[in-house]
């Protein structure tokens, strides 16, 4: 048999994806599953945007630009400048999602055998997009005791060679559900600048933020016009993860004009879901504030529950819609399967995403899960109270 490629068995398996087949399984023999694995919102996408593709009176589903539509890039454009972005069309790239935009990116400013820093636990496609582009991921761990903040950037420093083209950081951060304060996003780019390198922001849940504090974006400090990269998409803002639409900002001239080139490269965005997302920014401030209330209301009475039980752990999150529980098992792996595969109550389970697969540092996360608070807050309650008789069963064994 021919041989596959290296970076291709090197790729990592999803650690929210890859117990789909136990899932499916649970599904075929009867069980309802209360799924808390993966971030897909149950809020109802902005009625505009299902609209607008509804109404569409095209007669060709035609290529659009490789950069996206003008008139979409615009107006999103102009979204930025609402929420204190200062950019114009020109310093954006619309993706198939965020994910292409991540890809795009890596393409952009690395080459085979360069480096990216990573604060750890972090989005596990950063993982799959560095293997993609041959890059080395150099984790710092951040901490559940503090919630995950920003770790000493001595530790960054100290990570850094002449390999290392850039910083990741997901900001509110996925799984973590962590917000950057401003002094941190100060001290990240105090760092890019002094080193020369990039920062990269991957900003897709930006408007989820609770309890009084700010979304510091990295691209609100003028001194990093050339250092900054964006990474945004409609999937989670909008509830329109379908739509596969995402963008890359910088104000880097020669790094756009570089990430066009992969853009031409594969053609074109899709166009009924540029039509979507461009309506979508039609949606009224009143629609974010009242899925953040619905959100932190969802965080609350999930983490009220999690702590009332034996032995459970949880980091408390600032923003997007997740949260590291610490479980007492040694192997959260396992134990997800078991969850679906030999446990139910009176036919229900739950799924959970293991969150060693979110750390790049062998060993890490295993007495961990990522949760998504994406259900309603009855179904967060029944989720919670299989969960905890699941631990008992499980530990019982």
């Amino acid at each position: 048999m021919p041989k596959l490629s290296f970076k291709g068995l090197e790729m990592p398996e999803s650690p929210i994806r890859k117990l789909a087949p136990f899932a499916d399984k649970a599904i075929e023999e009867g069980k309802k599953i209360y799924f808390l694995n993966i971030g897909q919102p149950d809020i109802a996408t902005p009625k505009v945007a299902l609209d607008a593709v509804k109404n569409s009176d095209l007669d060709i589903l035609s290529y659009s630009p490789s950069s996206g539509f003008d008139s979409y890039k615009t107006k999103l454009a102009k979204y930025y400048v609402k929420n204190g972005i200062e950019v114009k069309a020109e310093d954006l790239i619309v993706t198939t999602g965020g994910s292409e935009a991540l890809l795009f990116t890596m393409g952009s400013i690395t080459d085979p055998g360069d480096e990216v820093i990573i604060p750890e636990p972090f989005y596990a496609n950063y993982n799959g997009f560095a293997v993609a582009s041959g890059v080395t991921v150099k984790p710092v761990e951040s901490h559940f005791e503090n919630n995950f903040a920003l770790p000493p950037i001595s530790e960054f420093e100290a990570q850094i060679t002449d390999r290392t083209k850039a910083i990741i950081i997901c900001n509110p951060g996925n799984p973590t559900g962590y917000l950057y304060t401003q002094d941190e996003i100060q001290k990240l780019a105090d760092l890019a600048l002094k080193h020369d390198i990039f920062i990269v922001a991957d900003e897709v849940y930006r408007e989820f933020v609770y309890d009084g504090v700010e979304h510091h974006s990295i691209m609100s400090l003028p001194e990093l016009k050339d250092h900054a990269i964006m990474v945004d998409s409609v999937s989670k803002r909008y509830s329109m993860c379908g739509a596969r639409i995402g963008c890359m900002v910088s104000k880097n001239k020669e790094l756009m004009a570089t990430a066009l080139k992969f853009a031409q490269a594969r053609l074109s965005p899709p166009t009924f879901a540029q039509i979507a997302s461009e309506a979508a920014l039609d949606t009224t401030d009143d629609y974010f504030l009242e899925v953040n209330e619905e959100y932190k209301e969802r965080r609350d009475t999930l983490i009220e529950a999690l702590e009332a039980i034996d032995g459970v752990e949880v980091a408390k999150p600032k923003g997007a819609f997740y949260c590291v529980v610490q479980l007492p098992v040694e192997d959260t792996e396992d134990f997800a399967k078991w969850l679906l595969s030999e446990f139910d109550v009176n036919g229900e389970t739950v799924m959970v995403a293991p969150a060693a697969g979110f750390y790049s540092s062998p060993g890490m996360g295993l007495n961990q899960i990522r949760i998504a608070y994406v259900l309603e807050k009855q179904n967060l309650m029944k989720a919670v109270s299989i969960l905890k008789m699941g631990l008992q069963a499980y530990n019982n064994r």
